[in-house]
């Protein structure tokens, strides 16, 4: 271990007991393929891609040398009125990639910054309409779509909202779709909850269609501690949309590029959102990227009206040179290793590894589906999340890297994620859980 060169208290973490990390901090400072390396050298086997991001494994060197190339060529282009050829070769991979008619990409710079973009999209393509009136959007309980104001607006966590006071107007919710007494321990898609779908029909019904935009979902929650679909559930809210002329949003920023063994959830699902946000796996968290992309009945209302700009909306940094770079090099190595179908063959064994923990000390859920899963600890009665972050604590302490939303362990290893290694991952969790009171 080599002494710090850098003062701990400066930093403000994002998202962290702040007073307490820095009490003992756990700072990781390189990482290769599945493995980190702490400040004490110890490798640390990654469970959580990052935070859901890493599909490619990290430092891999094919994307690192697209980044070093591309710095050395063109550092940066302006966004407005000016173009350079990564982004139009990337969207052209991604919409390749996506469902047909899912076919025309809006960049980004994060997931937060998607969602809001998506949101913005759905206002403007009503009001390209001469539908202006539809300014309501519909998120749900227990959701998460970034930290933008939209973002919270739409989302359902309460830790994430509660701090900020007023948000968007006219932002209504759908029930989450999570009851431990009816689907515990369900592998994949419970077969209880399709008819929560229709309380869209309820809300509808209170707001008058005309003026809801959109209906905003991750096809799996994934933040709130990997809440799998109910069989029919995505199919009833499509349907419903089809029926009130209301926009489906799919938040894909944690299922998109793989994580379900296909592409997009969309696609694994068989249902056809009208707007899809990414971010994430598309440089495999490399450098940042987000964004949306959209069906071509959505992209070409947009083209109907005067010459002009279209849409009055973008960022500095939409399809960074170098960001479109890591994108482009990270897609060829999915391809190249066919990565996705690697996810979606080791999709029942890490369901199988997951359930093995089934009857440990406080286990009283596990929820999976593709390379997601969950391991849900009952809560102390005197601390609710004290439980799950010392499983954190302990399993760092045991060479792994996890992940907690209250006392829910989450796991979404890279994609490149081996059989021995999600024993590996599975055996460290239950080991650790024996020694928790």
């Amino acid at each position: 271990m080599t002494p710090r060169d850098y003062d701990l208290e400066p930093f403000w973490m994002p998202f962290t007991a702040n007073r307490q990390f820095k009490a003992a901090p756990r700072i990781l400072v390189s990482a290769k393929d599945m493995h980190y390396t702490a400040e004490d050298g110890r490798r640390i086997l990654d469970s959580t891609a990052g935070l859901w991001c890493v599909n490619a494994g990290h430092c891999r060197d094919s994307i690192v040398r697209a980044i070093q190339q591309q710095a050395g060529s063109l550092d940066f282009a302006p966004t407005f009125q000016m173009g350079h050829p990564g982004p139009f070769r990337l969207a052209q991979t991604i919409a390749q990639l996506a469902p047909a008619d899912l076919d025309h990409v809006f960049f980004a710079n994060s997931g937060s910054e998607a969602v809001d973009t998506a949101l913005k999209i759905a206002l403007a393509y009503h009001r390209a309409r001469g539908e202006g009136h539809r300014t309501r959007f519909i998120g749900r309980e227990r959701a998460y779509h970034g930290v933008g104001f939209g973002g919270i607006s739409v989302g359902g966590m309460t830790p994430n909202r509660k701090a900020f006071g007023a948000m968007l107007p006219g932002v209504d919710h759908l029930p989450h779709t999570y009851d431990r007494e009816k689907i515990a321990f369900t592998r994949g898609q419970p077969d209880w909850g399709g008819h929560l779908a229709d309380d869209l029909e309820r809300i509808v019904a209170l707001h008058d269609a005309s003026n809801i935009a959109a209906v905003i979902v991750e096809p799996v929650q994934g933040s709130t501690g990997v809440v799998v679909p109910p069989k029919g559930y995505l199919e009833k809210l499509r349907a419903i949309c089809d029926k009130h002329g209301i926009l489906l949003i799919f938040d894909e920023v944690i299922t998109g590029f793989g994580r379900l063994g296909k592409a997009f959830a969309a696609e694994y699902f068989n249902v056809m959102p009208d707007l899809v946000t990414f971010a994430k796996g598309v440089t495999s968290a490399t450098v940042p990227m987000g964004g949306v992309i959209a069906r071509k009945h959505v992209h070409d209302a947009f083209m109907q009206g005067p010459d002009g700009i279209e849409l009055f909306h973008g960022y500095t940094y939409s399809g960074h040179p170098l960001a479109a770079a890591a994108g482009e090099a990270t897609l060829a190595l999915y391809h190249e290793e066919q990565l996705f179908a690697h996810a979606g063959n080791l999709a029942g064994y890490f369901e199988e590894a997951a359930h093995s923990l089934r009857g440990l000390p406080n286990v009283i859920d596990i929820r999976n589906i593709g390379l997601m899963a969950a391991i849900e600890l009952a809560p102390r009665a005197d601390k609710p999340g004290a439980r799950g972050y010392e499983a954190l604590v302990r399993c760092f302490e045991a060479g792994l890297l996890t992940r907690t939303t209250g006392d829910t362990l989450a796991c979404s290893p890279p994609l490149i994620v081996s059989k021995a290694q999600i024993d590996e991952i599975f055996g460290t969790i239950g080991k650790v859980l024996r020694t928790i009171e």
